[in-house]
């Protein structure tokens, strides 16, 4: 056993280990199916704490895990036995208006980061889900409902302050250490602990138009050439989610469709009423839905639409990947397999990547996709309890394997994946690998940060 009594003395934070107060509150993860039990957490409270913890961690021989929002499927987060590094504390968002920037602590949340920013009219691209840590979703890429208009999140990033394994407080920018800047714009929690993220802001909210309409089971493949058809020729203002799902029990559903299984897809406008209308209309004439609901609504709101669905203490598992088209064949995989799944949670979603997501040159990011105009496509295993787990696990799986010919290879968004499958980590960066492998080498030469998508370094 090591003796922490050195890392408590030397932390500001709070330093738990087993048995004490808020010791299984903070080990605790979002994904339900990884319970881990680390020898110690440490919750610091500066950029120099995470400095003080990463130094203790690698000098007793610890396995380190980084725990921003705790959002990692593969359960990365935690660790056994070893130091997780709870960055919650470090949950400060700061917004410069004049400059539309924004300082952004390691451990925020969406949340923290939209309710700061749209207290000015502003907000970063970012994820769909508000209990989502910003440090991950970014240092992955980070898509959300904002990407057509302004891209990932890593490409409105300015800067990072960032821990790396000797201890070091680095700033990485394009005008200091461009090459772990780059790095970090995709490359995951491979190369340190990010304390602070710059953001550049934009001008969206504080209202959107929101609209999701419904259909059953048998109209999928039509929903899906419609989709096809429409989506690519929509402005960067207007972006829709097609999602395969069961309908929520919501009061906008008609009774006799709760729980239904079918095909929605979800219309969000960041321009005006008339616009957002104008595409709605245009969906309803050429495929009149079950039902629809059609509102405008704070942006902070649309944040929040798939919080519940995804809440805390389920058992998750998660695949996708990237399809350059909504091909015949795909369209036929795709409404073949979502209605072989059991739980009324599981979910496949498709989003579409173009305009500002194609606007930036492949190489100038980490990031683990091209940038040619595609779908991204995840298919996510969701149970309440464990007991349909692994059947709904192997789903996604079959799902994933029956789509494999029709897509842009193995590769996929990292922030998707559930296990560290080295060929598919590979894959997913494609030639940026290498580049990628010499720069692990350069600030983590032995690995202590391997709980992430993980890229080994080039020895």
């Amino acid at each position: 056993m090591t003796d922490f009594d050195e890392l408590r003395a030397a932390l500001s934070g709070r330093v738990i280990t087993p048995g004490e107060d808020g010791y299984d509150d903070a080990r605790r993860l979002w994904n339900a199916a990884h319970d881990r039990r680390p020898a110690v957490i440490a919750q610091p409270r500066t950029a120099e704490d995470v400095q003080v913890a990463v130094r203790f961690g690698v000098a007793q021989g610890l396995e380190l895990a980084v725990r921003g929002g705790s959002h990692s499927l593969s359960g990365a987060s935690s660790v056994d036995d070893g130091l997780m590094i709870d960055l919650s504390l470090l949950n400060t968002v700061t917004v410069d208006p004049e400059t539309r920037r924004a300082r952004v602590g390691g451990g925020a949340k969406l949340a923290d980061l939209d309710a700061a920013t749209q207290a000015h009219g502003l907000a970063v691209p970012a994820g769909m889900i508000s209990h989502t840590g910003v440090g991950g979703l970014t240092l992955g890429g980070g898509m959300g409902w904002l990407t057509r208009k302004f891209g990932l999140s890593i490409d409105n990033l300015e800067s990072v302050r960032i821990v790396t394994a000797d201890g070091s407080l680095l700033r990485a920018a394009e005008d200091e250490n461009p090459a772990l800047f780059w790095a970090v714009r995709g490359g995951g929690g491979n190369f340190g602990v990010v304390t602070e993220f710059e953001f550049r802001l934009h001008e969206a909210g504080p209202m959107v138009q929101y609209g999701l309409q419904f259909w059953g089971l048998e109209q999928g493949a039509d929903v899906l050439r419609l989709a096809r058809e429409l989506i690519p020729a929509l402005p960067p203002e207007i972006n829709v989610v097609i999602a395969c799902l069961n309908a929520p029990p919501a009061p906008f559903v008609p009774e006799q469709h709760h729980f239904e299984q079918g095909h929605a897809l979800v219309v969000v406008g960041l321009g005006s009423p008339e616009q957002h209308g104008e595409v709605l209309e245009t969906i309803r004439t050429a495929l009149p839905p079950l039902f629809e609901f059609a509102s405008p609504m704070p942006y902070v709101a649309l944040q929040q639409t798939l919080d519940e669905p995804n809440r805390w203490g389920q058992y998750c598992y998660e695949r996708g990947s990237y399809l350059e088209d909504l091909s015949d064949g795909a369209i036929d995989v795709i409404t073949d397999q979502f209605p072989r799944k059991s739980s009324p949670l599981s979910i496949s979603l498709l989003y579409r990547l173009d305009h500002a997501y194609s606007a930036v040159p492949d190489d100038a990011t980490a990031f683990s996709g091209g940038r040619t105009d595609r779908y991204a496509i995840v298919m996510v295993a969701v149970c309440p309890t464990p007991e349909p787990y692994a059947a709904e696990r192997a789903w996604v799986r079959s799902f994933w394997d029956a789509l494999r010919p029709h897509t842009l290879g193995i590769g996929s968004y990292v922030n998707g994946m559930t296990e560290g499958e080295d060929d598919r980590i590979r894959a997913a960066y494609g030639d940026k690998y290498l580049r990628l492998q010499q720069l692990k080498a350069k600030y983590d030469p032995d690995n202590a940060f391997h709980r992430n998508q993980n890229i080994k370094p080039l020895l």
